[in-house]
């Protein structure tokens, strides 16, 4: 599909998960036709338990339930949770599940990364939030900060048909495509409910590799006043670092806002090796340090914005499935921005070069390398394997012994 500006839409930011799970639960409950939900991961704790809930009672009222998970990033879901579902009609399919080696899960490469919920053609929610515990802040030291939007509008006719023609892609094939488009309602049916224009984008490994890192260069070149992108996991192209440096070189005020209190040390260590050129182009670094940050959020001058659940890393930028919305609106611009602004100064720590330590050899020597792997990267993933993912639906009755569920091509 190939992303257009949509006007007449409204979008609301949600932050972390106790803004965001209420308003996707009360959006189920509400649901008369048709739920759609695509989740990098699910786990079996008190949200993914109050999913389940949202899940069956809307079934059992009659609303058709659509769950697509990804078999790297929820393996573990018991057969129970799994059984109850689709006995009560709830279609559950779990991308590209993978089998365990020594104990080691081996599909790790080109997983699906999407967050996307859709109920009844009218309402979306894309974004970086999974649903687990961890992204409620009473989780501990470990809770994550993250973003997400409710869409509302025409726009919502784009996402719709996106996460059904996903479905039909693995799935039950174009004739069911069809007669669902038939059912969906059309983009000139759904009502305005805003001012702000929004383009859907997303990444795929066949017809849109780049889109997300095309729309982010974009708008960074053509900035004026002010880049503020929050990204968990940071380690983005050599072209992107370029169009940051640049635009700091011409008197953008240019801020990053990364781990300090990273899920994973590594994040860290990459994201610093990138800071010396950064820095001394006036690029200026903060680093979030209450806890473990997961979002995936950007704005630029007082219009442009972006949320979802792409990084910008080797794996959201070359090889996982993504998806964003872009935003041009000043109102939602500047509500971002005020919570960007609340981050930096409540919970941030800025970097210098001074906190860095001096150049040494070893340090001239990691650069280099580190430079030419942000310009080959992209090409060097594309060498990786492309085998087509499976789209395998879970059916009631077909659980393995242990709980694990058992899967047949849907």
């Amino acid at each position: 599909m190939s992303a257009r500006w949509v006007s007449g839409n409204k979008v609301d930011l949600l932050e972390n998960g106790e803004a965001y799970f209420p308003r996707v639960f009360e959006a189920i409950a509400a649901a008369e036709r048709e739920v759609i939900i695509e989740t990098f991961i699910l786990f079996e704790d008190k949200v993914g338990k109050g999913l389940h809930e949202a899940m069956l009672a809307a079934a059992q009222r009659g609303v058709r339930v659509d769950l697509m998970i990804d078999g790297f990033g929820s393996p573990d879901l018991s057969g129970e949770y799994i059984g109850s579902l689709t006995a009560a009609g709830v279609k559950v399919r779990m991308f590209d599940p993978g089998s365990k080696l020594m104990g080691w899960r081996t599909n790790m490469l080109r997983r699906m990364h999407r967050k996307i919920v859709v109920v009844d053609g009218l309402r979306a929610f894309v974004g970086g939030i999974n649903f687990s515990a961890d992204h409620l802040t009473d989780f501990g030291p470990k809770a994550k900060q993250d973003y997400a939007v409710e869409l509302a509008g025409p726009i919502v006719s784009e996402i719709h048909r996106f996460v059904l023609h996903a479905i039909a892609v693995g799935g039950k094939g174009h004739r069911w495509y069809r007669q669902r488009l038939k059912q969906a309602p059309d983009m000139n049916a759904v009502p305005d409910a805003g001012s702000a224009e929004v383009l859907f984008v997303t990444r795929d490994n066949r017809r849109h590799t780049n889109d997300i890192e095309r729309h982010y260069r974009a708008a960074i070149r053509t900035a004026r006043q002010r880049i503020t992108i929050a990204n968990a996991y940071f380690f983005p192209g050599y072209t992107l670092i370029r169009e940051m440096r640049r635009a700091a070189r011409r008197g953008v005020d240019v801020r990053l806002i990364l781990q300090g209190e990273p899920d994973m040390p590594i994040v860290k260590t990459a994201a610093r090796m990138l800071y010396h050129h950064l820095l001394h182009a006036g690029v200026r670094i903060y680093e979030y340090c209450d806890r473990p940050l997961h979002g995936k959020v950007a704005l630029v001058d007082d219009r442009w914005c972006t949320v979802g659940s792409s990084n910008l890393d080797p794996l959201s930028l070359s090889l996982n499935l993504e998806a964003n919305v872009v935003v041009r609106d000043q109102a939602f611009n500047a509500v971002l921005a005020g919570r960007l602004e609340h981050l930096m100064h409540h919970s941030c720590k800025q970097i210098d070069t001074q906190q860095l330590g001096d150049w040494s050899g070893w340090r001239l020597v990691r650069s280099f390398l580190v430079f030419h792997l942000m310009r080959w990267y992209p090409a060097w993933a594309g060498w990786l394997p492309r085998h087509a993912p499976r789209l395998q639906r879970v059916e009631a009755g077909e659980l393995a012994p242990n709980g694990s569920t058992q899967t047949d091509v849907a």
